[in-house]
This record gives C-alpha cells, structure tokens and sequence, in this order.
C-alpha cells in the first residue's frame, strides 16, 4: 500500500511538468524536431521522481512504471514509453527483461512505426526509424555496461546489429562474447561464425571458425553452417581434398 501510495505522489508531482512540456512542446516545435527535445526534457524531467523512491520501494516502482511503459506501447506513445523504460532501467539495471524489452520497443516496434509513417517525407521516416534504432543500441549498450557477463544481453545486441544495422563484424563479436560466458545459448558460436562470413576481408578467419564447428561432428553440421562453408571453400579456392563432402 505505501509503495502504491509513493507512486501516486510521484506522478502527481509530474503531472504539471508534463503539462507544460506538451504546452510548449505545441508552440514551439514541429513533428521533424519533436523527438529529440521530448527526449531530452522528459529525460531531465523524470529524474526527480527517483528522489522520492526510497530503497525497498525500488522494484515495486520500476514494476509499476513498467506497466505504465506498457499502456503507452498500446496506444503508440513513444515518447512516454521511451521515458518509463529509462526510469525503469535506472531503477533496476541488473534485470534483464527491462533492458530487452526497452530495446526491442525501440529498435523494433517504434523504428517500424516511423518507417510507415505517411505524414513525414521519405527522408523524415529513415532518419527517425534511424534514430529509435539508436535509441534501442544505447539502450543494450547501457545494459551490457552494468551486466557485462549476462550472454543473453550480448546475444541481444548481437541481433540488433546484424538485423538492424546491417553490421556483421559488430554482431559477430557480441555473438562471440555471449558464446564465452556461462549459460550461453548453444547457437551463439555459431552465429558469430556466420556473421563473420559476411565481412568483407575475414573470409579465411571465418572459414577457419565454421571448419572448426564443423570438425565437431553431427550436431554442429547444420544446413546453414555447410551452405555458408561451401560458399567460403568456392572463394577461398580451398582445395577440393579439404572440402567438406558436397550434400
């Protein structure tokens, strides 16, 4: 009841700053600019929150503002969302779910929404679907830094390169710094030999990688990992005695 009670206090206190951020938001910006300063403002805005959240009361608060974060994600409000997953995050930045579920809010679902936004040009939708992508790299960026031996927050990050920013070294090694810490998913060795395939100029090193995967029998030999060996034994002219047999 007390933490309900502090929560109450917390959004009452807000309430007249957010009123005057939108207020002066209306009259002095236009849809183009409107991320960057809310972003800011209400960034600076809610940190005075968490001066009123006292020790046991954190997670009861992180978990109340989640559900907050929750509704804005049903009704399209970026900005709120964005807002209540930094306050999450700063209240609980060793919870993993938080982190993965900002980013994805982020680089995912609004990257999407601004690319099919009609009332902004061709080049207002790239450059805003660009920047809640960032929004989503900071956010696992930040996650890594306070839990850097969680592989599920690497192998995140991981996906958001190679999936979102087209960065194949960069996903490669988040893969591969997943794939060296405790309860790492089976794939992520696998993967940061993948995506080092694509790059260009670490073709060998990434032949040698899959090769070795593949040397370690049945189970690693899976069809992605001998079609993408085959494409490197064509380009690497390795000779036809040292290839993998054709399937």
């Amino acid at each position: 009841m007390k933490a309900v009670v502090a929560f109450i206090v917390i959004l009452a206190g807000l309430a007249p700053l957010k009123w005057k951020f939108e207020k002066h938001v209306d009259a002095n910006y236009g849809s183009s600019d409107i991320l960057h300063y809310a972003i800011d403002l209400r960034e600076r805005v809610g940190q005075t929150a968490f001066i009123a959240i006292l020790g046991g009361f954190r997670s009861v608060v992180a978990d109340l503002l989640f559900i907050d974060a929750h509704f804005a994600w049903e009704r399209v409000d970026w900005s709120h969302l964005l807002l209540r997953m930094r306050q999450v995050t700063m209240l609980q930045p060793h919870v993993t779910m938080f982190w993965d579920i900002a980013a994805w809010h982020m680089a995912w679902n609004a990257s999407t929404a601004a690319a099919n936004d009609t009332s902004l040009s061709p080049a207002g939708r790239k450059r805003l679907q660009r920047e809640y992508i960032e929004l989503g790299r900071d956010f696992l960026e930040r996650a890594v830094a306070n839990n850097p031996k969680n592989p599920q927050l690497y192998e995140a990050l991981g996906r958001l390169y190679r999936d979102k920013l087209n960065d194949h070294a960069r996903a490669s090694e988040n893969f591969f710094k997943a794939s060296r810490l405790p309860d790492c998913a089976a794939y992520d060795e696998r993967f940061a030999a993948y995506e080092l395939s694509y790059c260009e100029g670490r073709e060998r090193e990434a032949y040698d990688h899959l090769r070795s995967l593949y040397d370690r029998g049945e189970k690693e030999r899976l069809p992605t990992l001998i079609a993408r060996l085959h494409l490197l034994e064509e380009k690497l002219n390795i000779p036809p005695a040292s290839r993998i047999p054709a399937k």
